[in-house]
């Protein structure tokens, strides 16, 4: 029979010096146990396996085997009374409260001490686990190899979210407040209140899709902790993810010929990133991916390039302006830059290049359409590269499927996202096709009378 607590050797663990440590084996179910540390090591050979006990003929130069033995005594006998105390204290995890109290040198007198500190600190770990931002964080390390980094920064702003309304509205957040009330108190405070920077300007509100983002995510969060068992179900059919078109520019090929032969000569610190920007609008590449090109990802004059967030792999031909700026400018090394930073000098760049025609888009926060005006190389991002190409490649008739194997998206819903034509080009490209078509003709006939005939009747 198997006893709860009794003296091993751990014969196979043998040191250089030919002894072999003891341990104090802790059996506290059929299937568990775990091993406390005696500070104590012997030859194997000297270790009586059935009386579980240091054999007499211990060498002297080793120790002495009479006061081993009484310190093996005294030190189960110190785990018998964790266990008991343990068990006073209806600890469940008894195993992991034994191996984080039990110390070879723990005296006696320091006994109560000791397991007090220890049932605090489970205690206190115990509510950890079911403290939201504990279980964010730990959601947070599951993906860390599965996402990229922007969406972990995404996770980590949601996670910032709900501290921020925390503090606003002065009540603590728990898994049980997520019913429909907190919903839609969650939006509003993101709506009207939720205070944030945008470079040096402090703003109030975020916009609508920026708060179905953060409620998208919180809903992932909440549902892999479900499908974990760590919390109970919740329900979640009230929380929508609230969304509207979002207003972007594209840049047509004029304009990017304008940028692309802008003469920087005053301003040589941009041209490196106006070429970037050119081969990312030539491309369709994300900024996590243009920004990290490497040489071996051009081969025989084609871009090879696993996509960050999707982990997806592309292969994009390359125009020559396209090859040639990568093997000119950026074949040994691309620049180390942020995304704000890259933003900030297209914008400057758009300007010189003469982009300044207004452009206005609208928002929404709350019931209230916001209106912005501004010159079209301030609405430019690192993204307006992305959404140029694919619409770019849309307005000149490349089979949308074609067109989602380079950009990488999966599912045309996405894809059509980012296609950013006013109504009059939409009904140019409609006229130039039909003309192609049928020459504006209903009928091909050169007797215009019978269609004139169809008509009247």
């Amino acid at each position: 029979m198997l006893l709860p607590i009794r003296a091993i050797c751990r014969s196979k663990r043998v040191k250089k010096d030919g002894t072999a440590p003891i341990f104090l084996q802790y059996c506290y179910s059929r299937t568990k146990r775990t091993l406390l540390s005696t500070g104590i090591a012997i030859p194997p050979e000297y270790w009586q396996k059935k009386q579980l006990r240091i054999s007499p003929q211990l060498p002297p130069e080793i120790g002495d085997a009479v006061k081993l033995n009484d310190e093996l005594l005294r030190q189960k006998r110190l785990v018998e009374d964790l266990v008991a105390e343990a068990a006073r204290k209806q600890i469940t995890d008894k195993g992991a409260f034994v191996k984080k109290a039990f110390s070879p040198s723990l005296d006696v007198k320091a006994l109560d001490e000791r397991i007090v500190t220890v049932a605090k600190q489970e205690t206190a770990k115990k509510e950890a686990k079911h403290d939201i931002y504990y279980q964010f964080d730990e959601y947070i390390k599951t993906k860390e190899r599965k996402v990229s980094k922007a969406t972990l920064t995404v996770y980590s702003n949601v996670k910032g979210h709900l501290q921020a309304f925390e503090r606003y509205r002065q009540e603590k957040i728990n898994f049980a407040s997520f019913d429909f009330n907190f919903y839609h108190d969650f939006i509003d405070y993101l709506t009207f209140e939720h205070v944030h920077m945008r470079r040096q300007e402090v703003l109030t509100g975020l916009k609508l899709n920026t708060i179905g983002k953060t409620i998208k995510h919180l809903r992932g969060f909440l549902k892999d902790r479900v499908k974990r068992k760590i919390i109970a179900p919740i329900d979640l059919t009230d929380f929508k993810i609230p969304e509207e078109e979002s207003d972007a520019i594209y840049l047509t090929h004029q304009e990017i010929i304008a940028i692309y032969q802008t003469d920087l000569s005053d301003h040589p610190y941009l041209v490196e990133y106006r070429d970037l920007f050119v081969l990312a609008c030539l491309t369709g590449l994300r900024f996590s991916d243009f920004s990290t090109l490497k040489p071996e990802d051009l081969q025989r004059d084609m871009l090879y390039k696993k996509q960050e967030k999707s982990d997806h792999w592309v292969i994009i031909p390359l125009r020559e302006e396209a090859k040639h700026i990568f093997t000119r400018q950026f074949r040994e090394r691309i620049p180390a830059l942020t995304n704000p930073e890259f933003n900030r000098h297209i914008k400057t760049i758009g300007k010189l290049a003469g982009l300044n025609r207004s452009i206005k888009f609208s928002y929404k926060k709350g019931n209230k359409s916001i209106e912005v005006i501004k010159p079209k190389y301030d609405w430019i991002t690192s993204h307006t590269a992305r959404r140029s190409f694919c619409t770019n490649e849309f307005l000149a008739g490349t089979p949308v499927e074609l067109i989602m194997k380079i950009s990488g998206h999966k599912r045309t819903k996405d894809f059509y996202k980012y296609i950013r034509i006013s109504p009059q080009e939409a009904a140019n490209k409609i006229k130039e096709l039909w003309i192609k078509r049928d020459g504006m003709r209903l009928v091909q006939t050169d007797n215009s009378a019978v269609l004139n005939k169809d008509i009247n009747q």
